[in-house]
């Protein structure tokens, strides 16, 4: 019992993120009919966000201290984090705090990304076969992939969690087990809840205000909306750039279990994609519910007990095709998804 209780963790932490990118995409696609395969790089660029902030955090002013020597026996060289300096023992919690602290990076940046990629790029292909905006938005991904290579080089950047947050609960406790019997990091529990409260936000945001009804209506018939005299055509770009810092969100506090690289947004985009077409296209909520399916059965699917039966039967690497299995057998008895609607992708 307790190894599975471990592995439906470790799935709601792998499904939160899916949830996360998945939402952003099926956004996009559900407002503006674009298929984005530049969505991945979405996720990686809020994930360099966290990298970015921790450097500017760490920049340090160097003084000479002549009372003090170094190893040749020169004047030893001082470095002082500027936050230091600055705020003192609240600097050193903000250079602590990088990763979280990096958000209010992260979510300005996101949504100017998203505006410039939707009025720049994206929407000249609004009227083009899906073909042609996936060919766009990839080489867009490959360009931004480059562009982050170029920056910050080929090697993962280690993004640590807050000290304080860095160690692991022992949940076991709280369920009636032995103690040590489930371990967990605390980083990835708050991740989920992160992801739970964001996925909250955004359904309460497109439930509850005049804002998220009006898109919701127009996402549903935009002719109709546009008649009413509403500008929907605006409220769809600034949907983009809020998706945009949805999924630059789940990048940054993703970095400390995945220190960012440059092709990590390829590494998720397949997966989210295949998350969208599982759920549904079009629909957020077979979005979220199938990131936390997908993600719980490919950490089940991990398991060795799993992959020896698997493998007993010639079926090898079970935990890395799971994900496509289950697509392939939902997708056939179910062409548009666990909730998708009639029309989607079916011209």
């Amino acid at each position: 019992m307790d190894a599975i209780i471990l592995q439906i963790l470790n799935g709601l932490d792998k499904g939160s993120a899916y949830a996360l990118i998945a939402l952003g995409l099926t956004l996009i696609f559900g407002t503006l009919g674009v298929v984005n395969f530049a969505h991945g790089a979405l996720f990686m660029l809020g994930a360099f966000c966290a990298v970015v902030m921790q450097k500017l955090l760490n920049s340090v002013k160097i003084t000479i201290d002549p009372e003090k020597l170094d190893f040749l026996g020169n004047p030893a060289e001082i470095k002082t984090p500027y936050v230091e300096l600055w705020f003192g023992d609240f600097g050193s919690k903000l250079i602590d705090y990088s990763v979280p602290v990096s958000i209010l990076l992260a979510i300005p940046f996101m949504i100017l990304v998203g505006f410039v990629m939707e009025r720049g790029l994206i929407k000249h292909f609004y009227k083009r076969p899906h073909a042609d905006q996936i060919l766009v938005t990839f080489g867009l991904a490959i360009v931004l992939q480059e562009i982050i290579k170029a920056a910050f080089g080929a090697n993962p950047i280690q993004q640590p969690a807050p000290d304080s947050l860095s160690g692991a609960l022992d949940i076991g406790v709280y369920l009636g087990f032995e103690a040590n019997a489930i371990i967990y990091p605390y980083w990835r529990l708050i991740y989920f809840f992160f992801a739970i409260a964001v996925l909250g936000s955004m359904f309460a945001f497109l439930r509850y205000t005049t804002f998220g009804m009006v898109v919701r209506a127009g996402m549903a018939d935009r002719e109709t909306v546009g008649l009413l005299g509403i500008d929907i055509n605006k409220r769809f770009t600034m949907m983009f750039g809020l998706a945009a810092a949805v999924t630059g969100l789940a990048g940054v506090m993703y970095s400390p279990i995945l220190p960012p690289n440059y092709h990590m947004g390829m590494d998720f985009l397949v997966l989210s994609f295949v998350v969208v077409v599982v759920g549904g296209m079009g629909s957020l909520p077979g979005a979220v519910a199938a990131g936390f399916l997908l993600g719980i059965l490919e950490s089940f699917a991990s398991m060795n007990e799993v992959k020896s039966f698997f493998d007993s039967i010639y079926i090898k690497s079970i935990d890395q095709i799971i994900i496509y299995l289950v697509a392939v057998v939902i997708l056939l008895t179910r062409p548009r998804g666990l909730m998708g609607k009639a029309g989607v992708m079916e011209e």
